[in-house]
């Protein structure tokens, strides 16, 4: 999503959920990426369906809250600016300040900006890690990617094509 505009975010995701409201309920469905904003912002409490937006409600579940297993969960931020674990001072005070913070619940709540939203009973997150993976200090992104296991139902079909 834009990575300047709330504005343009919050539109994004009304446009996004608006497909995939018009799916089939029963049809598991991941919807993951850079969404560059928290999961406490406008768009993402829309997604998860905390907040309305134009009348209505997403219902997305974020893979890293519902993982049964979670690595690399002391990397609370997927943004790094091609630093890695290397900040700055001021980001890690910011981090300290955070920890400190008694409202904030490290095992559920993160500063990802990186979701992976899915919908579906039949979805179920077994493993989420936050990969950072670099080549001697050099990594493929300013991001940290997730990578996520699902369990799939054995039931699975795809959907037919209607012409």
């Amino acid at each position: 999503m834009d990575e300047v505009s709330a504005r343009a975010r919050r539109r994004g995701a009304l446009l996004t959920w608006q497909h995939i409201a018009s799916l089939p309920p029963s049809l598991p469905v991941v919807y993951c990426g850079g969404f560059n904003t928290k999961k406490e912002s406008t768009a993402g409490r829309f997604l998860l369906g905390r907040s309305r937006e134009h009348g209505v409600v997403g219902d997305m579940r974020d893979a890293w809250a519902n993982a049964r297993m979670r690595k690399n969960v002391s990397l609370i931020h997927t943004y790094h600016g091609f630093k890695g674990d290397k900040q700055g001072t001021l980001e890690f005070l910011k981090l300290i300040l955070r920890a400190l913070c008694l409202c904030w619940d490290r095992q559920n709540q993160d500063l990802h900006l990186d979701w992976v939203l899915f919908r579906g009973r039949s979805l179920a997150p077994i493993s989420c890690e936050v990969v950072n993976d670099n080549i001697d200090g050099f990594y493929p992104s300013d991001h940290y990617p997730l990578y996520v296991e699902f369990m799939l139902p054995r039931n699975l079909r795809p959907l037919e094509e209607t012409v």
